[in-house]
């Protein structure tokens, strides 16, 4: 036999993205903050090729930097990150900027208006240097949407950690056939079918990524929110919420409010989890209720999708429709899989349009979604199952 026929088959090679660390740029005015982020970041394994003390200073050095992220404070001196902002994508256009800011009303502001002219994210700073250093949630947010919005940038496959098996869900009792097909641009998906009751509840659950996505699908279906109720659980601190709700209600020309611990949940109002606390549906005397707590971390956020998907499954059973939309981990996936045993019906947003498919691709391999669609085809398919479509 030749040497040629018992040599070891050639190792494919790796893209050089793959091997090459996530460049980031990190922009904020106080120093303290820039050596701290800079530290953590390259204990992660990713690259610092630039900290800056104003916006000004990252426009001009976009270009020779090359970053894959910016991590963009929004009060700078010379020019702040709203104003950056633009001029940071014009130089760039697929640049990742994740928004970093202190949690008060005008700053929540700005960070959603950043989230429409082109941020990928955003990420709420303690309020002092202290506060910083001693707080492992910012640390955690920051670190993992670098590393997630980072990898996606390039195109790159999730990392390891992304790809862990969704959380176990409740068993599914047997509705209908399940059917299994290939969703976009991945692997076969098991489908179940749609409930056939006319939905009672809207429930929809999203991070990052997410309020763009809420946007975009509550503009389409103000028709729903005149028939039922809409809960939605957006991962997001204090503040932001209120801001979210506001954003909501001008988007569906319909009432959207953070919700209120006791109320009863009414059809023709759009119901926001308040930042920091979680929401349920709790039955009363023949009607529902919010119950608003603040009990431990779910899936590290509070508030969390999963106890508002479990306690609607409770109260609702068949008649729950729930949307999972872009975000990162699996939060969402095991209440899904209460509604889903309950007869209820779930719809995640696909890979292709979500910022991140962690969430809804969680839910959407643990088999307990009744279809998988691009953002712009969600808000349609909803006002089509509220005309009596049950397919």
């Amino acid at each position: 036999m030749s040497v040629a026929a018992t040599a070891a088959p050639a190792v494919a090679a790796v893209p050089a993205a793959a091997q090459a660390p996530i460049r980031v740029m990190i922009v904020d005015d106080a120093v303290v903050v820039r050596g701290l982020v800079s530290r953590w970041v390259e204990e992660e394994g990713f690259q610092v090729v630039a900290s800056l003390r104003t916006g000004r200073d990252a426009v001009n050095q976009i270009e020779r930097a090359n970053p894959d992220v910016v991590v963009l404070d929004v009060e700078m001196p010379e020019l702040d990150g709203i104003s950056a902002l633009p001029l940071l994508l014009e130089k760039k256009r697929d640049l990742v900027v994740i928004m970093a800011s202190t949690v008060t009303r005008r700053n929540a502001e700005i960070s959603l208006r950043a989230l429409a002219l082109g941020a990928a994210d955003y990420v709420p700073k303690p309020e002092t240097n202290r506060g910083i250093t001693t707080s492992p949630e910012f640390r955690r947010e920051l670190i993992e949407k670098i590393r997630h919005l980072g990898r996606r940038r390039r195109g790159l496959a999730p990392h390891p950690a992304a790809r862990a098996p969704a959380a176990p869900v409740s068993p599914l009792r047997p509705v209908g056939t399940a059917v299994e097909r290939a969703a976009p641009g991945g692997a076969a998906i098991q489908f179940r079918p749609f409930s056939l009751i006319m939905p009672r509840v809207l429930l929809i659950g999203s991070s990052t990524g997410g309020p763009q996505a809420l946007n975009a699908v509550i503009a389409r279906i103000g028709p729903v929110v005149d028939r039922v109720p809409v809960l939605i659980t957006q991962h997001m601190p204090p503040m932001f919420t209120t801001i979210l709700a506001e954003h909501l209600a001008r988007a569906a020309s319909r009432p959207a409010r953070e919700a209120v611990d006791g109320e009863p949940i009414r059809a023709g109002t759009i119901y926001v989890a308040p930042g920091g606390r979680h929401m349920r549906v709790v039955p009363h005397s023949g009607a529902s209720l919010i119950a608003l707590d603040d009990g431990p971390l779910v899936n590290f956020c509070r508030p969390a999708v999963d106890p508002l998907f479990a306690s609607a499954a409770a109260v609702y059973g068949a008649g729950a429709l729930a949307v999972i939309l872009t975000g990162m981990g699996q939060d969402g996936a095991h209440g899904a899989g209460d509604i889903a045993a309950a007869g209820g019906s779930i719809i995640a947003q696909d890979e292709a349009s979500s910022v991140v498919w962690g969430m809804p691709g969680s839910a959407a391999h643990a088999g307990v979604c009744s279809a998988v669609l691009p953002l712009d085809q969600i808000g349609p398919k909803l006002l089509r199952m509220f005309s009596g479509e049950r397919t």
